[in-house]
């Protein structure tokens, strides 16, 4: 990694245990995935439960790769009767990040499987769903620009940064570039 690995510990007590098996988590992901260049890891407890209760662990994992945004996964863990051992939170966000990893590397690759005989797969890398568009990271492509118009089934509201869609490309360019005729969400999105 070009940068430290970061873990940060808010409204909640900093655990050597908890932090050695995210440094153990992060070490396997740069075996199996050697281009990562940063890791963020925040453990807090996102919200307060009511009176009485105790709140919950939650768990974000932030990893940098080249070339596109991060990949994010986040988990959440009801703290009673856990006894302290948190490591399926941890193991859970983990997995949710290794998972794309996979994908983003597959589609690389061009390993991933193509759904019909037009069009490409690819991973959805910036969202703005107030402004009603986005862009698609495509294999030998520039990202292709898309809106809500081309994506069937009223399907935009389901699609997040992250989600492998099936995308048919425009024959000409817009104005924000290459862009997509046509947006199928694939398998539903990718965890995070």
């Amino acid at each position: 990694m070009e940068r430290q690995l970061q873990i940060a510990f808010k409204n909640v007590e900093s655990s050597a245990s908890l932090e050695e098996l995210i440094r153990e988590r992060v070490e396997r992901l740069q075996r199996f995935h050697p281009n990562i260049t940063g890791a963020r890891v925040v453990v807090e407890v996102p919200h307060r439960s009511p009176e009485g209760a105790k709140p919950p662990l939650g768990i974000a994992v932030e990893i940098d790769v080249p070339g596109r945004a991060p990949v994010v996964a986040k988990g959440e863990q009801e703290r009673r009767g856990v006894n302290g051992d948190h490591s399926a939170v941890v193991n859970r966000a983990f997995e949710a990040v290794e998972r794309q990893l996979e994908q983003i590397t597959a589609i690389r690759k061009g390993e991933v499987k193509q759904h019909g005989s037009a069009g490409d797969t690819g991973v959805v890398v910036r969202l703005f769903p107030e402004q009603n568009y986005g862009f698609i990271e495509v294999k030998d492509s520039p990202d292709l620009y898309f809106s809500r118009d081309v994506c069937g089934n009223g399907s935009f509201a389901e699609i997040k940064v992250g989600s492998i869609v099936h995308v048919t490309r425009a024959a000409a360019e817009g104005p924000m570039g290459p862009q997509a005729s046509s947006v199928k969400l694939l398998g539903g999105s990718s965890p995070s």
